[in-house]
C-alpha cells in the first residue's frame, strides 16, 4: 500500500478547497482497513496489531497477571470495535467488501459474535467475569469494555443489513446478553455514562428489556455536564470528548430513544449540538486542521465526528458545505502524511509516533478511534453533507489580516481566527491538574494552542535539551532599523544584570511560564552571599517553610478564568497549586493577551510572594529539518526569527519579540519533544526577580509570537508592533493601574487587572 494516502475519486467543483467527494471518503476507508488488514494473516484472527511502544500502553507488561489478562481481552476488544468504525460505514455502501481477500461481512460477523460468546478463545468476557479475575477487589470498578460496547452497537446499527440483520435469533440473544453485562453495571461518572445510555438505547430498539430508571439516571447526570456554548464538562476538563463523545452519542441515543421516550432531555441535546455548531467550525484552521489540545490526541480527526452527529438529527443547524470541507480538510491534514503510520496502522502519535502523548489507557489499536470521523458515510448520498459545495465560512470573510476571536466563557475556550497565515490559536482557563502532573499540563495548561505548531514536551522531562545556545547573526538585508518612541524594554533590571546559566535552558518549556527559585547562576550566588541572610530572604524563608515548598521550578497546574474585556483575554496561572496552600503563599501570574494578525502578544503581570526566582517564557516548539535563525532588535526591543520547514517539507517562520519585563531572549535547541519533527527548537524569554520586597522591579511582562506559513519577511511593524507602553505607576514598573499599548497601527490596548480578583472561574 502507499506510504501516505493519495485520493483518486477527486471533484474540484463541488470540493473547491479539498476535492474530497463521497467516493474520496469510501477510498480513504479501504485505504484504512487495507492498513490494518495486512497485518492478519488468517481469518479466525483479531485485530491485533503491531506494537511499537510497550513502556506506557496496555497490555502493561509489568502488571500483574490478573491485570493483563483483563486488558489482552480489552485489546482484543478495542481492535474489533474501533476498526468496525471504518469498517462499518464502507460496508453499508459496499455490502460485498473485500479486503485483503477478507470478506469484511463475514469477518465482523464472526468476530463479533465470537467475542461475546462464552468458551470462545476470542471471548473478551461479561462485567462479572472481569470482576472475578480481579478478585472483586474494587465493587464499583469500571473496564474498558463499557467503552467498547458503545462502538460495537453503533455499528450494528449502521452495519444492519451486512451483519444484526442476519444473525439468527439465538446469536442476537448472545449478542444481548454480553452488552446487558455491560449495560447496567458500573462506569466512570463522566462522559462513559453515555455508554451505557447507547448499550440500553439499543437494547431496547431490539426489543430486550432495559432499567429505565438506571437510564434515566445516566441521561440526567449528561445533562447536567452542560456548561454552555455547546460545550460539555468532562470530569473537570474541558477537551474533544464533548465533542466526539457528548455531541455524537447524544444525538444517536436521541434517535434511539430519546426523542421517544425522555423528550424533554432528548430536546436538550439537540438544542445543545445546535449551539455548539454555531462556533465550532472555527475551532479549525483555515485549512480545516485540527489542533493538538488534551488528552487523546492519538484519535486526531475524530474531532470532526461532531458535525455528524448534528447532521443525523431531523433538525440539525450544521452548514453541510462547511462541515464537509472541515471534515475533509482534517482527514488529509493526517492521511497526507507518510509518518503517519506504523506498518499500516495509525501511530501513537499526533502525527507519527510520539511517545509524550501517550496514555496508559491507551493500546496500539486505540488510534482507530479516529475511525468515527467515518460515520459520516452513514448518510446517503442524496445528504447536503456529500451535496453541497465546500465553503470556508468565516475565511472567506475575513479581510488580508483580520482576526476573528471567538470567547466561550461556559468551557473558558478562546479561538481566535487568523487570516493573514491560516492558523487558529486556542487559548483555555478553568484547568485544574494535580502539581506533578506534566503530562496534564502539556494537553491542558499551555498559554496557547496552535493548529500549525502542536504542543511541545518539556525537554527537562525527557533529558534531551541540549543545552546549547546558538549565536544569532544581527538583522537581515533589505531591512531599515527604526527606534521606537517610548519603549524601555531595556531598562534597569534591579541592582545588577540576571546572568542566565546554560543549567536554566533545563527550565524552559513552549508556551508556558516556567518559575525556578533562585539566583541565575552560581556567580549572581557568588556575587550575592551577603543577600542570603538579609531580612527579606529570611522573610522568603520563612514563608516558604510555611507553604511547605521546596526550592524548584514549577509549572503552571492551574488557570482561572476572566473571560474577554475591551478585546483582552484575561485569566490567571498559579504555580504548583494545591488544595493544602492558602492562595496568597503560591506563586502566581495574571495573564493578558490579545491577538495580532500573525499571533498572540502578552502583558502579563506577576503575583509573587517571595524571590529571589527566575523566570522563563517558550514559544511554540519550532520543527528543525534546517533552520535559518535571525536576530533582530528596535530600541530596546528584541526579536529573533527561525526559517524552516516542518517533516512534509511545508514552509515555517517563526518570530519572538520580547519588550518590557524581560532581560533576555535565547534559543534552545531539543531532541524528541516535538510531534512533527525529531529535532526542534524554542525560542525563550527570560528574566529574574532578585528582591523579596522592594526595589521597583518590574512587575509586567510583554512579549509577543508570531508565526508565518511561509518565508515571506515579517515586516518591522510586525515584529515590533509596539510605538509606546504607558503605566500608572511613576517608576514605570507596572505594579498596579492600567497599561497602555498604543500601536504602530494607530490603536491603543489598555490592559486593566482591576476587578479581576472578584471574578476568577474555575
Amino acid at each position: 500500500m502507499e506510504s501516505k494516502f493519495v485520493p483518486k475519486a477527486l471533484d474540484y467543483d463541488l470540493s473547491p478547497y479539498t476535492g474530497l467527494t463521497r467516493e474520496s471518503w469510501l477510498e480513504a476507508g479501504m485505504y484504512m482497513l487495507e492498513g490494518i488488514f495486512q497485518n492478519i494473516d488468517d481469518m479466525e484472527k483479531p485485530v491485533v496489531v503491531p506494537r511499537k511502544e510497550t513502556e506506557i500502553t496496555y497490555p502493561h507488561l509489568k502488571a500483574s497477571e490478573e491485570v493483563q489478562k483483563t486488558q489482552r481481552t480489552a485489546e482484543v476488544f478495542e481492535g474489533l470495535t474501533r476498526s468496525f468504525f471504518i469498517a462499518a460505514p464502507v460496508m453499508r455502501n459496499i455490502p460485498d467488501l473485500e479486503i485483503c481477500g477478507y470478506s469484511m461481512a463475514d469477518y465482523y460477523k464472526n468476530h463479533v459474535l465470537r467475542v461475546c460468546t462464552k468458551g470462545d478463545p476470542l471471548y473478551v468476557g461479561t462485567y462479572a467475569d472481569q470482576q472475578e479475575i480481579t478478585g472483586h477487589a474494587d465493587p464499583f470498578k469500571p473496564f474498558q469494555q463499557t467503552v467498547e460496547t458503545c462502538a460495537l452497537v453503533i455499528c450494528l446499527w449502521i452495519s444492519r443489513g451486512q451483519i444484526w440483520d442476519t444473525y439468527t435469533k439465538a446469536e442476537k440473544d448472545t449478542i444481548a446478553e454480553f452488552l446487558q453485562s455491560y449495560a447496567h453495571e458500573n462506569t466512570v461518572p463522566q462522559n462513559w455514562r453515555l455508554f451505557n445510555m447507547l448499550d440500553m438505547a439499543f437494547l431496547h430498539m431490539e426489543g430486550y428489556p432495559i432499567q429505565r430508571d438506571i437510564m434515566r439516571d445516566h441521561a440526567q447526570a449528561v445533562l447536567a455536564y452542560y456548561a454552555g456554548d455547546g460545550w460539555y464538562r468532562d470530569g473537570h476538563s474541558f477537551d474533544y470528548y464533548s465533542c466526539w463523545a457528548f455531541n455524537v452519542y447524544g444525538p444517536i441515543w436521541n434517535l434511539w430513544y430519546g426523542y421517544e421516550n425522555e423528550p424533554y432531555i432528548a430536546r436538550r441535546f439537540e438544542e445543545n449540538s445546535d449551539k455548539l455548531m454555531e462556533t465550532y467550525g472555527d475551532f479549525f484552521d483555515r485549512d480545516g486542521w485540527t489542533n493538538m489540545w488534551g488528552r487523546s490526541n492519538i484519535y486526531r480527526n475524530a474531532a470532526t465526528s461532531a458535525f455528524d452527529g448534528n447532521l443525523m438529527m431531523p433538525r440539525g443547524k450544521a452548514d453541510p458545505g462547511r462541515a464537509r470541507r472541515i471534515s475533509s480538510g482534517s482527514l488529509m491534514q493526517f492521511l497526507g502524511r507518510e509518518d503517519f503510520l506504523y506498518q499500516g496502522v495509525p501511530t501513537l502519535g499526533f502525527y507519527g509516533q510520539f511517545s509524550p502523548l501517550v496514555q496508559g489507557y491507551s493500546c496500539a489499536e486505540s488510534p482507530l478511534w479516529l475511525g468515527k470521523a467515518f460515520l459520516c458515510l452513514h448518510l446517503p448520498a442524496e445528504h447536503p453533507f456529500w451535496t453541497a459545495k465546500e465553503n470556508n465560512g468565516t475565511w472567506e470573510e475575513l479581510g488580508e489580516k483580520e482576526v476573528k476571536v471567538t470567547c466561550l466563557d461556559g468551557p473558558a475556550l478562546c479561538f481566535s481566527n487568523h487570516q493573514a497565515n491560516g492558523e487558529t490559536i486556542l487559548r483555555t482557563g478553568k484547568v485544574v491538574k494535580r502539581p506533578g502532573d506534566v503530562h496534564g499540563m502539556w494537553n491542558y495548561s499551555k498559554l496557547c494552542y496552535n493548529t500549525k505548531y502542536p504542543w511541545e514536551a518539556e525537554p527537562d522531562g525527557l533529558g534531551t535539551a541540549t543545552g546549547e545556545q546558538t549565536e544569532m547573526p544581527q538583522g537581515r538585508s533589505g531591512r531599515e532599523a527604526g527606534e521606537p518612541k517610548s519603549i524601555e524594554a531595556g531598562r534597569k533590571q534591579a541592582a545588577e544584570e540576571g546572568d542566565f546559566a546554560d543549567e536554566d535552558i533545563a527550565w524552559v518549556e513552549a508556551q508556558q511560564y516556567v518559575l525556578r527559585d533562585g539566583p541565575a547562576s552560581e556567580r549572581a550566588q557568588a556575587g550575592s552571599a551577603a543577600r542570603t541572610e538579609t531580612p527579606q530572604s529570611q522573610a522568603s524563608k520563612s514563608a516558604e517553610a510555611m507553604s511547605g515548598e521546596k526550592p524548584a521550578s514549577a509549572r503552571a497546574n492551574v488557570t482561572f478564568w476572566h473571560g474577554q474585556r475591551d478585546g483582552i483575554l484575561y485569566r490567571r496561572q498559579f504555580f504548583g497549586y494545591n488544595l493544602e496552600t492558602e492562595c496568597h503563599w503560591i506563586q502566581a501570574i495574571n495573564l493578558a493577551d490579545f491577538a495580532v494578525p500573525y499571533g498572540i502578544l502578552r502583558v502579563d503581570r506577576l503575583r509573587l510572594y517571595k524571590a529571589p526566582v527566575r523566570l522563563t517564557l517558550g514559544s511554540y516548539g519550532f520543527p528543525d529539518n534546517g533552520t535559518e535563525i535571525f536576530e533582530e532588535t528596535c530600541g530596546g526591543a528584541k526579536a529573533i526569527i527561525l526559517k524552516g520547514r516542518d517533516a512534509t517539507g511545508r514552509e515555517k517562520q517563526m518570530a519572538m519579540t520580547i519588550f518590557d519585563g524581560w532581560q533576555e531572549l535565547s534559543l534552545m535547541h531539543s531532541t524528541g519533544t516535538n510531534p512533527d519533527s525529531e529535532k526542534s527548537l524554542v525560542l525563550y524569554a527570560s528574566m529574574e526577580r532578585r528582591k523579596h520586597y522592594g526595589g521597583f522591579e518590574p512587575y509586567v511582562l510583554i512579549s509577543q509570537v508570531i508565526t508565518k506559513e511561509s518565508h515571506e519577511d515579517f515586516r518591522r511593524e510586525e515584529l515590533f508592533p509596539v510605538e509606546e507602553v504607558s503605566y500608572a505607576d511613576p517608576e514605570r514598573c507596572g505594579s498596579f493601574g492600567p497599561v497602555a499599548l498604543r500601536m504602530k497601527d494607530g490603536s491603543v490596548r489598555v490592559v486593566d487587572f482591576d476587578g479581576i480578583e472578584g471574578r476568577m472561574e474555575l
